[in-house]
Order: C-alpha cells, then sequence, then structure tokens
C-alpha cells in the first residue's frame, strides 16, 4: 500500500524521482526493538545502488553515538559515525549557540547521554552540586531520587532543556517504554516549569544540518519513520518530502486524521524502496 495525500500519480513520480538522500528514523522504521525488520538490508543495498544517500537519525538519547554504532552493526549493519545522527549531538548543538555559557549540566539520562556530553566538554554534575542548566532524556534507568533532585533544580529556575518530546519509545516486548515527552510532563506537573527548549525531532535542525552536509535542497531529501508529531512534523518544519511508514507507533486512521498529512504513507521502508526504484524507470 502506498498513499500520497497530495499529489497525482504523475506528480508522485516525480516527488520520489527527485529524492537524493534519504534520513531514516530507526527504532520502528529499520527495526523494532532489538529485531531488525526482515527487508531493511535489502532497502540499504537498493538505496547504496541508486546512488541515493542515507542518515540514521533518531531521537533516543538513551544510548552514545558509538553504543548506536554497536547496536546496529549486531544486527549486521556496519555504518560510519557521520551517517549517524541523535537527538543528543542535536541538543548539545543547539545548546553550543543558545547556551553559550552553560558548562555545568544535571543529566536525567543514562551513563551513555552523560558520558556523550561529557565527551563535548560539559561537566555533568550530580547530586547537591549546583548545574548551570538541566537536560532530560530518556532515561532507562531513572529512579525516584534522580527525579526529585532534577525538580529541584527546576524549582531553583535552571533552564529546562529536553532532547526530544516521544511520549513513548517502541518496542517489541509486552511493555510500554516511557519516554522523554512523558517525564518532562511528569517534572511540569510537579515544578510548573515548562520545558524551555526540545531540540531534537520535530525541530527541523536536525535535518538542516544534513542537507548542509550534502549540499542538498529540502525536496530532495525525503525525511522517513513512523510517527506523525516528530518525524513528519519535522520534514514539514524542514520543507523535506515526508514518508510515514505503518511500521512503528502510527497508524492509516491516524494519518488520514492528522492535520499535516504526510507526503507518503507507506507499508514500510520497503515499499519505498520499490517506489524510489520505479519512480527511476
Amino acid at each position: 500500500m502506498t498513499q500520497n495525500r497530495k499529489a497525482s500519480p504523475e506528480a508522485e513520480i516525480k516527488i520520489l524521482s527527485r529524492i537524493k538522500h534519504v534520513s531514516l528514523d530507526m527504532d520502528g522504521t529499520i527495526y523494532k526493538g532489538s529485531e531488525l525488520f526482515p527487508y531493511t538490508k535489502a532497502f540499504l543495498a537498493r538505496l547504496d545502488d541508486m546512488g541515493i544517500g542515507y542518515t540514521f537519525l533518531t531521537n533516543n538519547s538513551s544510548k552514545s553515538v558509538d553504543a548506536y554504532i554497536e547496536h546496529l552493526d549486531k544486527m549486521g549493519i556496519q555504518t560510519p559515525r557521520d551517517r549517524m545522527y541523535t537527538s543528543s549531538l542535536a541538543t548539545i548543538d543547539f545548546m553550543r549557540l543558545e547556551y553559550a555559557d552553560v558548562k555545568r549540566i544535571f543529566i536525567l539520562g543514562t551513563p551513555s547521554l552523560k558520558e556523550e556530553f561529557a565527551a563535548h566538554g560539559y561537566t555533568v554534575v550530580d547530586g547537591a552540586l549546583e548545574p548551570d542548566a538541566v537536560v532530560v532524556g530518556f532515561d532507562t534507568g531513572l529512579n525516584y531520587q534522580s527525579l526529585c533532585q532534577c525538580a529541584w533544580w527546576l524549582q531553583q529556575g535552571k533552564p529546562f532543556i529536553a532532547t526530544h518530546p516521544d511520549l513513548t519509545c517502541p518496542t517489541n516486548l509486552p511493555t510500554v517504554l516511557v519516554d522523554c515527552g512523558a517525564v518532562c510532563a511528569c517534572l511540569e506537573a510537579a515544578t510548573g516549569r515548562k520545558v524551555e527548549a526540545v531540540p531534537g525531532k520535530p525541530d527541523p535542525a536536525m535535518l538542516h544540518g544534513i542537507l548542509r552536509r550534502h549540499n542538498l535542497e529540502p525536496h530532495e531529501m525525503a525525511m522517513v519513520g513512523d510517527r506523525l508529531y516528530t518525524d513528519i512534523a519535522m520534514a514539514h518544519n524542514a520543507g523535506a518530502v515526508g514518508v510515514l511508514v505503518l511500521t512503528g507507533e502510527a497508524t492509516e486512521a491516524d494519518a488520514a486524521a492528522a492535520e499535516r498529512h504526510p507526503d507518503f504513507v507507506m507499508d514500510s521502508i520497503e515499499t519505498l524502496g520499490r517506489r524510489l526504484a520505479e519512480a527511476r524507470e
């Protein structure tokens, strides 16, 4: 199934034929949880054969770039660092520009997130040591004491920054993985403080850097993901082509009811690969 909300079949082919680079969400798009979709490797090989570049893009800030590269490697995908961009890196880039005076950070997040910030020159503080700002990420080891300490620093007026707005993280396990956006909602309810900045998706900065790196125009980029309010919203915000795949969170009904429709709704990246090839024939 391929569904286009804006274009005729002829216009659809034209849109797809202009794609030179694909930004790929990860969890829910190329794999789910710890399982690679069976068609992912063939899809990436097809992009290589067509001369279409690609970048792996994820809002999940629980892992460092190196951890993601290792994670992909275990699933049989070898990728260089310059093909990986996370909400952690987007947050670091944003803070360097907008919060240049911040040096000491309290992070409600995983050790990997803390290591990523430390590797980029920040001092990560814990406990009663006063930070310059608070950063909240996807904390898979969340504990009550850290949550309360984070709330305390927010009550003291420290800048409140979140890596991404996702409420849950996709999983193939019988559970709900409470993500960064839901934790921020808890902190907002407890402190009355609202998040001041969320540099991850759907902020267009995550795509703007890729466009600059590859000297591309927005219409030459497809943003592919499984979420309307992050992946597709970012595509709209950046002027890129938004492709919703139905292998993660959003359903076809969700897409039909959305205020801002995806440019395309497809079953999976396998369908996208086929349609890209057909558009070039």
